[in-house]
């Protein structure tokens, strides 16, 4: 097994891009060295607490160690940074020795001083011939000028605390000629032939993490119908370009997962992918995030310095994959997302209260079954792409949210055993407060099939309200909330309150029953 030694303060410009929270940049080297089979042998690293070119000698600092037994960077020594960097040269010498009696394998510096704190080790460095990598433009240059064995060197601008780790750790790999797959969180980031990145495309995650920026448009919406506030009109369309760069940026994140350089091409990608939509937005954010593992692992391997890399990887992947949609997929896109709106309102205009009453009593089923989230919340973002709102988002509040608080409420009002109340009254304020947390109905439908049938119809009656009233919504928002983002508030209100009463009376005459079935026995045991 190779053994490393990590050497090197929190620098200059190294503050600003990582070197500000040691335990980060230190723990992301341990995790790529880990991925390779190397061991992390010592670290000699001094933190300050402020940009080495503003700190000054009584700056607080700590001095960050490798503790074997914990496997992980600890707090050894703290002081000022004069201090700290006393005790460093106090345990230079012992290291340059490991290194002079063949005991480390390879060096990672990162804003080293090879002049004073550091100066022994990166001697012994040079005497055996240690292969050397690491970032820090002044840092590096002495170093090299010693006549170290330097197998990559780089600036710090454009780096990151991932991928300046994945950069040390495969150049040393390369080196030694061992097989490495950078970790990426508890995957290993594959090459170009491997389809691993594939495998983390999650159409579903990419929108629910997308989530906010649609309640953001529904909510500029609703203020700019209120008089005086006509203006925010213009942001609303702003808003909707901008919503296929944040699905673009949240893709690219997801599949890449290379921190700020994956998502300054999912930016990229979106920014030319707005044409096609979310669903355009969607394809250039995969397609950025693909590319940035490619294009960073042969940059890599062609010893570009990291500064490059990241350009090349972040810059070059988000451009290509934008490009392409921009010229060939924009159009196909946005009239795939056309087609669902198309499709949705043509159910709703042949009979909106059928549609409405459809909607409502297949939600629950969808929900439980794990389609809801895989198909129907995409459906509800393209429709609020369009128009801010939703026709099966209205119907997610008042047959989901409402429906649930109707069940919940039931068994704070009148439960079958006291202990449920206990239960049921977090999820009521949570779908009351937040418009979100249906699954707590989940204990009470589950144990009670005229519960779980009464969700269903109290779904399907609330469904149909909103096609009576032709009503178009959202969910997760406060309930109070939820009709002021609606096209017609006085609609979404009854509609609301349909699905919540109606699940309210049901359950508490399931709960009735329930309770006579319960005590029924035991009156006959007393009479007996």
């Amino acid at each position: 097994m190779k053994r490393i030694v990590i050497i090197g303060s929190s620098g200059g410009n190294l503050y600003n891009l990582g070197g500000k929270d040691p335990q980060k940049l230190l723990g992301e080297i341990r995790t790529q060295a880990e991925s390779a089979g190397f061991e992390i042998a010592a670290i000699q690293f001094v933190a300050a607490q402020g940009s080495m070119d503003s700190a000054g000698k009584e700056t607080s600092s700590a001095v960050y160690s490798w503790d074997e037994a914990a496997g992980a960077p600890v707090i050894s020594f703290t002081g000022t940074l004069e201090e700290c960097n006393q005790h460093v040269r106090s345990t230079d010498e012992q290291w340059a020795d490991e290194l002079r009696n063949g005991r480390v394998d390879g060096l990672i510096s990162m804003s080293a001083d090879p002049n004073r704190a550091n100066e022994q080790i990166i001697k012994a460095a040079v005497e055996k011939k240690i292969p050397i990598v690491g970032t820090g433009g002044t840092s590096m240059a002495l170093i090299s000028a010693k006549g170290a064995h330097v197998i990559l060197t780089s600036g710090t601008t454009g780096t990151t605390n991932r991928t300046r780790a994945i950069s040390f750790v495969t150049a040393f790999a390369k080196h030694w000629g061992i097989s490495y797959r950078p970790m990426i969180g508890d995957t290993k980031l594959a090459g170009a032939v491997s389809d691993s990145p594939w495998k983390r495309i999650n159409i579903r995650g990419i929108m629910m993490s997308s989530l906010p920026g649609f309640i953001a448009l529904a909510l500029v919406l609703a203020l700019s119908k209120i008089p005086g506030l006509d203006m925010l009109s213009g942001v609303f369309d702003v808003l909707i370009k901008a919503l296929p760069v944040v699905i673009a940026a949240i893709a690219a994140k997801q599949v890449s997962d290379m921190e700020e350089v994956s998502v300054v091409a999912g930016v990229l990608a979106g920014v030319l992918s707005m044409d096609g939509g979310i669903i355009g937005g969607m394809i250039g954010g995969i397609g950025a995030g693909l590319l940035v593992n490619v294009l960073f692992r042969k940059c890599i391997e062609w010893k570009f310095p990291t500064t490059t890399v990241n350009i090349i990887a972040g810059g070059v992947s988000g451009l290509v994959a934008g490009l392409l949609v921009y010229y060939l997929l924009a159009p196909i896109a946005l009239q795939a997302g056309e087609w669902v709106k198309v499709l949705i309102e043509g159910a709703v205009s042949y009979s909106p209260i059928l549609a409405g009453l459809i909607a409502g009593l297949l939600i629950w089923p969808a929900i439980i079954g794990g389609v809801y989230h895989a198909a129907i919340l995409p459906i509800v973002l393209l429709e609020m792409e369009k128009t801010g709102n939703s026709f099966l988002g209205a119907v997610d509040m008042v047959g989901l949210v409402m429906v649930s608080a109707g069940i919940t409420l039931a068994n704070i009002i009148s439960p079958r055993d006291k202990s449920e109340a206990t239960v049921a009254t977090p999820g009521f304020l949570i779908n009351m407060g937040f418009g979100t947390f249906v699954e707590a109905a989940y204990p009470f439908m589950f144990s009670n099939k005229m519960v779980f049938a009464g969700a269903i119809v109290s779904s399907g009656i609330a469904g149909m309200m909103v096609g009576v009233f032709d009503v178009r919504g959202t969910a997760y928002v406060p309930s109070v909330m939820a009709p002021l983002l609606s096209n017609n508030m006085l609609g979404f209100i009854v509609a609301m309150a349909s699905g919540l009463i109606c699940s309210l009376i049901i359950t508490l005459i399931a709960n009735q029953i329930a309770k006579k079935k319960n005590v029924r026995p035991t009156e006959e045991n007393v009479s007996a």
